[in-house]
């Protein structure tokens, strides 16, 4: 193990850039990682240049100024605790899955930018969009920053992209009368297609109305 360290360091005392060290520091990690007995996404944290990390198109979270600016401090001063989560795009770039603000203090913050010499920590998950868009919304709703007003459409979507209303709840960790209020609120009969009425709406009636059928 020794003698592996040493021919480490001696293949990265012959880099000249930053670029070439983290270039080969991911290499390292990567099949550090294929090696490892841990299948966790968190097992191997890459750093990526800045400007290949990208919003994705789906993310209803908001972060307000106070709480960014909290979230600027704690970077500042406690450094990267928590890697971006992203996806891996065809063209070289990465879409955020979960993480978006911690890629923004990377990015606009001009001091914490050149600490880490525009590059930003991510761990890479590879999912298709349905469950990226699933992943955010956990990740989201574990923090509790989801809006309610988007979090319909993104029902919507879902339910577009086949997803049962069993699915939604298993899934974003939803109870069924809240699925059947968010396709409500999004106003479009799309959203209940699937719907099974003779189950599913008589408990939202039930928890909502009552007996009182006139409502």
């Amino acid at each position: 193990m020794k003698r592996i360290i040493e021919m480490i360091e001696k293949e990265f005392d012959k880099l000249s850039s930053i670029d070439q060290k983290v270039e080969f520091l991911n290499a390292i990690r990567g099949k550090i990682s294929e090696l490892s007995p841990f299948e966790e996404p968190v097992d191997c944290v890459r750093w990526v240049k800045a400007d290949k990390v990208h919003a994705n198109e789906y993310n209803p979270n908001r972060v307000a100024s106070p709480e960014m600016k909290l979230l600027y401090k704690s970077i500042k001063l406690d450094g990267y605790t928590q890697p971006i989560v992203v996806y891996s795009l065809e063209n070289g770039k990465y879409e955020v899955v979960d993480g978006f603000h911690r890629n923004r203090v990377g990015k606009e913050y001009k001091d914490i930018n050149e600490r880490i010499h525009g590059y930003l920590p991510v761990v890479v998950i590879d999912k298709p969009l349905d469950e990226r868009m699933g992943s955010t919304i956990r990740h989201n709703r574990a923090r509790g920053t989801h809006q309610i007003r988007d979090m319909s459409d993104i029902v919507v979507e879902l339910t577009n992209q086949g997803w049962s209303e069993e699915e939604i709840c298993e899934k974003l960790g939803m109870e069924l009368d809240e699925v059947i209020r968010l396709k409500q609120i999004s106003g479009l009969k799309e959203a209940f297609a699937n719907h099974e009425f003779s189950k599913s709406w008589e408990e939202f009636e039930s928890k909502y109305y009552g007996d009182d059928k006139n409502v």
